[in-house]
This record gives structure tokens, sequence and C-alpha cells, in this order.
């Protein structure tokens, strides 16, 4: 009996070992979000990314041991810092790229331009484009990487964690009254954060009424003389390292009048981690509504 037990454990050991390599031999493919069918022989190992929410994707997923390449402008998490730089996100060092000889390199359609796809094909590198211009593509983009290292079950679950952490943030902000905000992106000349972006999802979960959101832009101008009629309660800015009210208030010296500056509700928050269409959106989105409320969740 024993005997036949030990045959039974080595023979699945064996098929075991047989599927594996067999997932990872046979042919696959997927669309990326130019709608292009692309296809793999294997799983990569050498991969480029090319703006630094996939490279902080690719970290989060542990497979950064496959990254040989990313931008100057990939600073997390702190290691990233140290794989080879091919570019700015709008320049890139084609004959680097070509020598680091990637298996697969990760663009994305708002960040990088045309002219980069185009040279990538010419040059017979096989790309992959994405395009998380919301919390839906965030989460499309972290599952298709899912799917091209065949660690699908992992980033489900991850996924499942965000979706839960955002539907609790949800109904906690439902209970209180609504107050309007607007989320600066620059702020000569005045550019806001409209309705169809990612930024504007942080103040939906978050209770928010965005004061921009009857404009078809993404990201619209306002005059300054606008922003005063419609008088934010919150102002939501992303800090670099001399941003304060002080600096608001002499751009602008009317808006000391805005309801949001009057009641010292302006939330400085670190631009990297909300500015960047990753997994640090669910980051984000627990800080602002801690912020908010001065709570922890």
């Amino acid at each position: 009996m024993k005997k036949i037990f030990c045959l039974l454990a080595v023979l699945f050991l064996i098929v075991s070992c047989v599927n594996k390599e067999e997932k990872e031999q046979k042919e696959y493919s997927l669309k990326d979000d130019l709608g292009n069918e692309i296809f793999f022989d294997k799983i990569p190992q050498r991969i480029i990314t090319l703006a630094p929410n996939l490279t902080e994707m690719v970290y989060d997923l542990k497979l950064d041991k496959r990254l040989v390449g990313n931008t100057l402008f990939c600073n997390y998490p702190p290691s990233a810092q140290k794989i080879e730089k091919v570019g700015d996100m709008l320049t890139f060092n084609f004959e680097k790229i070509l020598s680091l000889k990637p298996d697969l390199v990760f663009i994305t359609v708002e960040g990088n331009t045309k002219e980069t796809y185009d040279k990538f094909n010419e040059l017979g590198i096989k790309i992959f484009a994405t395009n998380p211009r919301n919390l839906s593509g965030i989460k499309k983009t972290y599952l298709d990487l899912g799917k091209i290292f065949r660690i699908e079950e992992e980033t489900k679950a991850k996924v499942k964690e965000w979706d839960s952490t955002i539907s609790k943030i949800t109904s906690l902000s439902k209970s209180e009254a609504k107050k309007s905000a607007m989320f600066v992106i620059e702020l000569k000349p005045v550019m806001l954060a409209g309705k169809n972006t990612f930024l504007n999802e942080y103040l939906q979960i978050c209770g928010l009424k965005n004061i921009a959101e009857d404009s078809p832009m993404n990201y619209p101008m306002f005059s300054r003389e606008e922003i005063l009629k419609r008088n934010p309660d919150y102002i939501i800015y992303p800090a670099g390292s001399d941003e304060n009210i002080s600096k608001i208030k002499t751009a602008y010296p009317e808006w000391s009048r805005l309801k949001a500056i009057k009641n010292n509700n302006v939330i400085f928050v670190d631009r990297d981690i909300y500015m960047r269409p990753g997994p640090r959106f669910i980051e984000a989105v627990k800080d602002l509504f801690n912020r908010l409320h001065q709570a922890k969740i």
C-alpha cells in the first residue's frame, strides 16, 4: 500500500510539472487597449515599462525580476530607480532598448507618443499598449498583466480586495452631506480634473461633488473668476516641495474669499501617489477619505 501511495505521489508530481510546462509553452494571445491582438509563444522574461504606473504594477505583482528597463520618472518603489533608464516617456534611446533585448515593451496611450509606438513597430519590438484612464482601466491593465504572465488568480484576488475597499469607502461617504471640491492639476493657468478622469473618481468615491463635472473636457481650463463663482468647499492640490495655502493666495488674492480657503480645507496630496493610474489608486482613495473625515480606514 505504501509503495502504491509513493507511486501515485510521483505520478502526480510528474503530471503537475508537465501541466505547468504546457501552460508556459502553449501559445496564447491577448488584445491590448488599441485593439491589437498580441501573440505570445512563452511568458515574457525581459520587459520594459515606459510609464511609472506600469512600473508600479510590475513591482506590485512581484514581476520586477523580469524588468530590464524603465523611464527616468519611474521612482517607486525606490528599487525602480536602479533599473536601466531608457528615456523620459516622450523621448527614448532606441539603441539602448534594442541592446536590452526585451521580449515585451509596455506603453501607455496617453503618456507615450504615436511616434514612439510606430518606431517600436518599425524595429520589430513587441509592444503592449495600455490606456488606464479610470479605475476600470486600471483594473483592466492589472488583469491583463495577470493574463500575460499567467498569474490570473493573483490579479483577480487583488482586484477583489480593491473593490471591497472602494465599496466600503463609498458606503461610508454616503452618510455625509455632499460637499463640492476641485482637483487642481495646474495653478497657472487654472486646470482642473474633469468628470471622465480617474482623479474625479477619488472625489466621487469620497462623496465629493466635482465643480468641473459639467465640462466635456478631461482637464478643463477655468478662469479665476469662474472658480470664485463655483466656490468649492474643498481644494485638492497635488503637492511638490513648495506648495502651501500662501502660494494659492499669492497667485490669486481674491481666492481668499473661497470657502475652501476660509475654512482651511485645502488638502495637499502626494503628487506621485495621486497622479498615477496604478495600484496606488486605492492608497490615494483611503488617504483622501481619512483626511476628509479625520478617520483611519
